[in-house]
């Protein structure tokens, strides 16, 4: 008797229940049901940045891209290059990838893109293409650049600053990136050789620093590529998005620069693989001819 009693009570809410579920699991008489397509995009930062987050860029970027794409719902997901390697290994794969030096396991599975960039070409084709770019700068306290003195060249991620140095005929200590620029302001280097990183941390500061690009050589780019066939076409809209004059002019936002912002004449490409860049590393310190490592961008 009393569970029939405490079955009458709550039939209504049971009843309200369900009306709910079948509004929301099924269409409406005279309305197309509209399928949602999820697009996943992976952000794997290998190199320090200038500042903000280059995440939360691309998080930006999927919102426009949605409110032009019908059914379309990007979603961008920051990980570790560790994390990215173990999702991969485990079968998990993003639709798109945006990634620096020092993390090629995407490269197979990469698609042709409609652009022309040789740093991401593989077997003839382009596979990753940047969308923003870096720079080193050797930086110092005056204007006198010509004065002997002691480097410390940055380190900090997957880049080599070491072969910027080298193609600019600089010697010099490496330094974690923190250290360099802390011990550079203290005055127990003449010289810094860093990056835009540096840069915005100066202005952070509000030091007075003086700065000379070196433009011939940079791998401080940001790629990224497309790999799912299923979802390329809401991929290259997302790229059309990405790559185009109003997002590109928004990248000092994040203290980055569009392609052509670094002067930069070679790199050694999107998918150098770890042994490469040993080999870079160490004939970059020994003084070796670096040529045959790099490509003409």
């Amino acid at each position: 008797m009393k569970v029939r009693k405490l079955f009458k009570h709550i039939l209504p809410f049971l009843l309200a229940a369900a009306l709910v579920l079948a509004c929301l699991f099924y269409p409406q008489e005279g309305k197309a049901e509209t399928v949602r397509r999820v697009v996943r995009i992976w952000n794997i930062d290998t190199f320090e940045g200038g500042t903000g987050s280059r995440t939360a860029f691309l998080k930006s970027v999927a919102r426009r891209v949605e409110e032009k794409t019908e059914g379309a719902y990007f979603l961008v997901l920051s990980l570790t290059a560790e994390g990215a390697r173990q999702a991969l290994a485990e079968g998990d794969w993003p639709d798109m990838l945006s990634f620096g030096i020092g993390f090629s396991e995407h490269a197979e599975r990469a698609l042709p893109l409609p652009y022309q960039f040789a740093g991401g070409e593989l077997s003839g084709e382009v596979r990753a293409y940047p969308w923003c770019a870096g720079g080193y700068y050797l930086f110092s306290l005056s204007d006198d650049f010509g004065e002997e003195g002691n480097t410390a060249v940055s380190c900090g991620g997957s880049n080599l600053p070491q072969v910027a140095a080298a193609l600019a005929g600089i010697g010099g200590e490496e330094l974690p990136s923190l250290t360099a620029y802390t011990d550079f302001l203290k005055g127990d280097y003449r010289y810094l050789l860093g990056t835009q990183r540096d840069i915005c941390r100066f202005r952070a500061r509000n030091v007075t620093v003086y700065s000379k690009p070196l433009e011939g050589y940079s791998d401080l780019y940001q790629y990224i590529s497309v790999l799912s066939a299923e979802r390329k076409g809401d991929c290259l809209a997302f790229l059309g998005e990405l790559l185009s004059p109003e997002t590109q002019a928004k990248l000092s936002s994040l203290g980055m620069f569009p392609l052509d912002g670094t002067g930069a004449e070679r790199t050694p490409g999107a998918f150098l693989s770890e042994e490469g860049r040993a080999s870079l590393l160490a004939a970059a310190r020994e003084g070796k001819n670096l040529e045959k490592f790099l490509k003409k961008v």
